[in-house]
């Protein structure tokens, strides 16, 4: 039924927990079965010094940290955990991507019938990443407000 992969990661899952203060949250869930999934992440901008190992990394936003919270049975604890364990490290382009497939894939494979949970798992991750980016937008428009218009002044005489 059930890989190794998939005990294993149930049994004992990596990155389970809640981010205090973090970047970015993705909550979904799957009514049909119950399955609850949130998942934490925290951004670290490279800035890299010029003709230093990570200056090609200089502007790329890294996920230092992700954990995840799960409500469900052992194959959604599985793809959380899965998820968590391929998108730590990486910048959030390729994080992004990162496909119901391949979760499964990561895991050697789940039962048809738990595929939906795979599912959850990237939808999880991809929120995540939307909520921050969108608080990221929201932080610039603060910082950089429109130019006001200018008014013409009459002229005293």
């Amino acid at each position: 039924m059930y890989s190794k992969l998939v005990l294993q990661h149930f049994m004992n899952p990596k990155n389970q927990g809640r981010i205090p203060n973090p970047d970015g949250v993705g909550m979904v869930g799957n009514p049909a079965c119950g399955d609850i999934m949130t998942v934490y992440i925290k951004v670290k901008k490279i800035k890299g010094e010029p003709r230093s190992r990570t200056s090609s990394l200089r502007g790329e936003e890294i996920i230092s940290d992700i954990k995840f919270e799960t409500l469900g049975c052992a194959a959604a604890i599985a793809t959380s955990s899965m998820v968590t364990e391929m998108a730590k490290g990486k910048n959030l382009n390729y994080a992004a991507k990162i496909s119901r497939q391949d979760v499964a894939s990561g895991l050697e494979g789940l039962p048809p019938a738990k595929m939906h949970c795979s599912n959850l798992a990237e939808s999880a991750l991809k929120r995540a990443i939307e909520d921050y980016r969108s608080k990221l937008k929201t932080e610039t428009k603060k910082k950089n407000p429109p130019p006001q218009k200018l008014r013409r002044t009459k002229k005293k005489k």
